[in-house]
């Protein structure tokens, strides 16, 4: 008995020390989006709040690539670490760094020649299409820092610094902010001056993680000599990390099937509503990938180390907190929605309105999302990227009949309602899948192959 307590002690006090700089970290940037539409919000109203919307499917992509890089690196160099090899997870770690500079090049070339066509097919157009195009142009030739500001925290997690992780984000956020204030707020350059206070803070994330790995902080410190490239290690990270990336892809595609049905159904107002609940319940989601990706680091670690009684005590911890973590949001935002709609907009009441209601329609299960967004690090933590990938992918695929089906029946509410009913069908497939691998977890032994990567 008493081992087993020192046993949960010990699981609990690794879950919360790298949970809560996790949190803070994924919160902090998040607030990149969520302060754009405060100041989007206040100073331009729906049509910014719209544009910035529509511009967000094409965003998410370029920030799913930096979560790519993350957790699948990121997963890798843990792995190695709990095995003891030291030299594959620094090579590991400049084999990201590889990745980032390909993904930034691709992402610019394909921003840059498919961004408006994007935007015209999700409906936009008038002043909407115009706000959203100054938004997405930034963002092509910003595209390397974006998925750099994305990626080099989690692997600086990774390399067993949390803290610092956590104080670097913090430190973009507050760059972010400032520059919002500047360029929205005094020098009125719209959704332009959003996008450059956003790409600069990034820049500065991105110089000062490179500067930490060639530092004595670093413990896989790195120098012009070490820095390799293994393409064997780049195809380990993208299987592991796909998962993640397809966990925005289905953001991206969700967001951008809203908006073409809002505008089908409504109008730039339903959009801008969209919007302004999309924030809101990004701030969750964030959270609980937080939770996620605090989780992530430990359970990959035992799972190299052969531990696997301490993996099923750290996800049924992350489990509890994601789960009632959001149904409380859920309640609050229900109790209180026009003090949470009145951080974006105080002087519009049709905006309000639409936003109210769609707060009450859209994220009555939110919480399952938080879920379903755990059980797919999880797995991936464990070295089933497959698993992963399916939760991923399914989360994408399953909502296309809702989105098609419900709006013909009950219109704008419809729409709204296609994202938690299909929540709902899915938990009730991944739940199982989580249990039984948790259950029979005493029999899985890590994957002696991951030894043999050269």
């Amino acid at each position: 008995m008493q081992e087993k307590v020192t046993t949960d002690n010990s699981v609990n006090r690794t879950f919360w020390r790298y949970a809560i700089p996790s949190v803070v970290a994924m919160l902090v940037n998040g607030l990149y989006q969520v302060i754009d539409g405060i100041f989007v919000g206040h100073y331009i109203g729906f049509e910014g709040l719209a544009g910035i919307n529509m511009a967000w499917p094409i965003i998410g992509v370029i920030v799913g690539l930096g979560l790519l890089v993350g957790m699948g690196s990121g997963s890798l160099i843990s792995i190695y670490r709990g095995e003891g090899a030291t030299d594959k997870a620094r090579r590991t770690l400049t084999t990201g760094l590889g990745l980032i500079l390909i993904a930034g090049v691709l992402m610019m070339a394909l921003v840059s020649a498919f961004g408006p066509a994007m935007l015209i097919a999700q409906g936009a157009v008038g002043e909407t299409l115009e706000l959203g195009i100054e938004y997405i142009d930034i963002f092509s030739w910003g595209a390397i820092f974006m998925i750099a500001a994305g990626a080099m925290p989690m692997l600086i997690r990774n390399d067993d610094s949390p803290n610092f992780s956590t104080i670097l984000m913090v430190i973009g956020a507050l760059i972010n902010i400032a520059l919002d204030y500047l360029f929205i707020g005094r020098f009125a350059w719209g959704l332009e001056g959003a996008a450059i206070a956003t790409i600069f803070s990034q820049v500065t994330v991105f110089v000062v993680a490179i500067g930490y790995y060639f530092s004595p902080f670093s413990q896989l410190r790195l120098s012009l000599g070490k820095l390799r490239f293994s393409p064997r290690l780049a195809a380990k990270s993208i299987g592991l990390g796909t998962s993640s990336l397809f966990m925005y892809a289905y953001f991206s595609f969700v967001i951008a099937l809203h908006n073409r049905l809002f505008m089908e159904y409504g109008s730039s107002v339903h959009v801008g509503a969209f919007a302004i609940v999309g924030y809101l319940m990004t701030m969750y989601y964030l959270l609980a990938e937080g939770v996620a990706g605090g989780m992530q680091p430990p359970v990959s670690y035992y799972f190299g180390s052969g531990q696997m009684n301490k993996i099923k005590a750290t996800l049924t911890l992350a489990i509890k907190v994601v789960l009632l973590t959001g149904i409380s949001v859920v309640i609050l935002l229900n109790l209180y929605p026009e003090t949470m709609i009145g951080l974006f907009t105080s002087d519009d009441p049709v905006l309000i309105s639409e936003t109210t209601n769609g707060l009450r329609l859209h994220l009555f299960s939110m919480f399952l999302d938080g879920f379903i967004a755990l059980a797919s690090v999880y797995f991936m933590a464990v070295n089933q990227g497959g698993k992963a990938l399916a939760i991923s992918v399914g989360n994408m695929l399953i909502q296309l009949p809702f989105l098609y089906l419900l709006p013909q029946w009950q219109g704008i509410d419809g729409v709204w309602l296609s994202v938690p009913v299909s929540n709902v069908v899915l938990f009730a497939i991944v739940a199982p899948m989580v249990w039984q691998d948790i259950q029979g977890k005493n029999k899985v032994t890590p994957n002696l192959k991951l030894a043999e990567c050269n």
